[in-house]
């Protein structure tokens, strides 16, 4: 059966969050990064852990010259430029750096309640941890999803590896990851669910991947976005690349792994992206192809067209 016959996905070989999107909101919707959470458990040291290795000063900040701004700015800022570069209409304001849900929950709403002063602005998306959650923060966005909003959570899990979470310094285990995820579905019905997930990792197998797509597949997700680990500068993983501890994976090998996720993936979840991109390039140590975003993004496109290769390929018939 070929790709075209068992897929909607105007002719990729995967779901996009922007089909998803559109099929939600009738037309494109646009995220509007925003950097509010100055902190985590991990950089407060909380019961003695560490700062993740690959994390650098600024978090998943995606503007960080804008970080120092009101929320009400940011939003303003980004918005018009967005409008000016894609003639963007619809907006999902992005709580992004570090976890949201590492504060206060009354400075949460204070911040939801900005956001929702723009009439373009249609929900949230927020960035948060397995081990930042409580029935304050579920009962929050269970209030803005009774107003109406769309709220999409995106909970870092990184690995189902136990290894790997310790090498990263996450500081949660997997086990963890999985009852988060269940909690959150659980407390918060309505709620878009997401996880991250990062390839890349020291000794990863294709075992790995293949366990970490039949995970998804059998979680109560929406979502998922893969990240390629890099090397950033001012970070652990920085001194481990330079004395010779880590070596980043190939763009032909995070390709390969990519592929055999997507294959292995149920096909109603919907992908964020196939890889990340350093958006700040005078940060990035290594590889020197996670500068490119298009290219990368066409290169792993082009490589599972070749291969005839589709989301959900080798799900089986009970999973689907």
């Amino acid at each position: 059966m070929g790709m075209n016959e068992v897929t909607n996905w105007n002719g990729i070989p995967y779901y996009p969050i922007s089909q998803f999107y559109k099929n939600k909101f009738g037309e494109k919707v646009y995220k509007v990064p925003i950097s509010v959470a100055q902190t985590c458990p991990n950089r407060e040291g909380l019961k003695g852990m560490k700062v993740c290795n690959f994390c650098d000063v600024w978090g998943s900040a995606a503007f960080p010259e804008f970080r120092d701004l009101e929320i009400k700015n940011q939003i303003t800022v980004t918005k018009d430029r967005m409008g000016r570069r894609f003639k963007a209409k619809k907006f999902l304001v992005y709580f992004q750096a570090y976890t949201s849900t590492f504060a206060k929950t009354s400075q949460l709403r204070k911040q939801f309640d900005i956001a929702t002063e723009f009439d373009d602005v249609l929900g949230f998306v927020v960035g948060t941890r397995p081990d930042c959650l409580s029935q304050a923060v579920f009962d929050l966005w269970n209030e803005y999803l009774d107003k109406g909003y769309f709220l999409s959570v995106e909970l870092g899990v990184q690995s189902f590896n136990e290894k790997q979470l310790l090498w990263m310094d996450r500081g949660h285990t997997a086990e963890l990851s999985i009852k988060a995820v269940e909690r959150i579905r659980k407390n918060c019905p309505k709620v878009d669910l997401g996880i991250h997930l990062m390839f890349g990792l020291p000794g990863e197998t294709d075992e790995d991947i293949i366990d970490a797509a039949k995970k998804c597949s059998t979680m109560p997700i929406d979502n998922v976005k893969i990240h390629n680990l890099h090397v950033l500068k001012n970070t652990t993983l920085e001194k481990d690349f330079y004395n010779g501890k880590f070596n980043p994976i190939s763009r032909e090998d995070y390709t390969r792994h990519t592929g055999i996720f997507i294959r292995n993936l149920r096909k109603d979840i919907a992908v964020h992206r196939l890889a990340a991109v350093a958006s700040r390039h005078e940060e990035l140590v290594a590889p020197e192809w996670a500068k490119s975003k298009l290219d990368n993004y066409q290169y792993i496109l082009d490589y599972m067209k070749e291969n005839n290769y589709h989301q959900g390929q080798l799900v089986g018939p009970a999973s689907e």
